[in-house]
């Protein structure tokens, strides 16, 4: 039992690790924005029926 007990925790610890750095990139980092823009090609838009 103490083997199973050891692996439920090292794999809580690591549940928590992993919820904390996504926890620190949420908090911490700001996304950069910018404007973005991209050409269509009209036959895109209209394509011929045939």
């Amino acid at each position: 039992m103490p083997t199973l007990f050891r692996f439920v925790v090292i794999l809580a610890i690591l549940a928590g690790i992993a919820y904390g750095t996504m926890f620190a990139l949420v908090m911490f980092v700001e996304p950069k924005k910018a404007e973005m823009s991209v050409r269509i090609p009209a036959e895109k838009l209209n394509p011929k029926k045939n």
